[in-house]
């Protein structure tokens, strides 16, 4: 499923057109995007946490020549599936 899968499926369940069903999964989104920004966690309950994790700096080296380089240290975003989640896909 891509999003204009989920934004057609979105706007069948609730009875809602196309337009107005891609303004709120954009508005869902945006706003998980602007709070792990923050340095925040979402987390909805029977669905899963999404949260910001942060990777260290580390050394890695280039295939092509063999050379070290850094790898600087990063935050990433992470998903945990919750509970309901999970037995619903057992």
């Amino acid at each position: 499923m891509n999003k204009e899968d989920l934004i057609g499926q979105v706007a069948s369940s609730v009875g809602l057109s196309k337009a107005d069903a891609a303004k709120s999964v954009d508005a869902v989104f945006s706003n998980i995007t602007s709070s792990l920004k923050s340095g925040n966690e979402v987390r909805i309950v029977g669905f899963g946490t999404f949260l910001v994790a942060n990777r260290a700096a580390t050394t890695g080296r280039n295939p092509r020549t063999g050379e070290s380089i850094q790898i600087p240290a990063k935050k990433v975003p992470k998903f945990r599936a919750g509970k309901a989640l999970k037995s619903t896909l057992n």
